[in-house]
């Protein structure tokens, strides 16, 4: 059990039958009255976030979360399959539970399964990533004062805003929590 007074930033709390983390928290002592703590919890399952305040002394269970490394192998229609590593087991997602974490993911790479109770309710794919572009209109020389930026899209066909110096076929690293363009490899 977990108090409300001892909230931090991404733990799990299980909730009015639902599992939420706490994205922000802040300790509130009005000049009158008692102290309590606003906070902004998001659903983990539908993926909604809610405003809510606690009194300090509150309790809540703390949701155990695993996060297990399986292989991406490949997708079946709407289907996602995974291994496990380990024991070689394979799971098979849809569309639903995956959203669009594999957007920058290419088969055979390693992501997190992120699973509660055995329920599996999302896919954390690597930080970084390394891809190829595929297409992509060729840049101008002199064109490069400002900064700016073309669409190129890459080998899993995710489309990336990169500078005007990348060419098609070039290989370039992106944050796959923003799907920002980081530098070519």
């Amino acid at each position: 059990m977990i108090s409300a007074g001892d909230f931090r930033n991404g733990i799990t709390i299980e909730m009015e039958g639902n599992i939420f983390q706490i994205i922000e928290f802040q300790h509130v002592k009005p000049g009158k009255g008692a102290a309590f703590v606003r906070t902004k919890l998001k659903n983990i399952i539908n993926g909604g976030v809610v405003e809510k305040t606690f009194r300090p002394t509150e309790k809540f269970p703390q949701a155990r979360i695993e996060r297990k490394d399986m292989q991406y192998l490949y997708s079946d229609g709407d289907l996602y399959n995974f291994m496990d590593v380990e024991t070689y087991d394979q799971i098979a997602l849809n569309q639903d539970k995956i959203g669009d974490a594999l957007k920058f993911v290419k088969e055979n790479e390693m992501v997190k399964v992120c699973s509660h109770n055995g329920n599996v309710f999302a896919i954390e794919p690597p930080l970084f990533v390394e891809l190829e572009i595929t297409d992509t209109e060729p840049g101008f020389k002199g064109d490069t004062a400002t900064g700016a930026t073309k669409p190129a899209v890459v080998e899993t066909g995710a489309t990336v805003y990169v500078p005007l110096f990348v060419e098609q076929n070039d290989i370039i690293k992106i944050d796959t929590r923003t799907g920002e363009y980081l530098s070519r490899v």
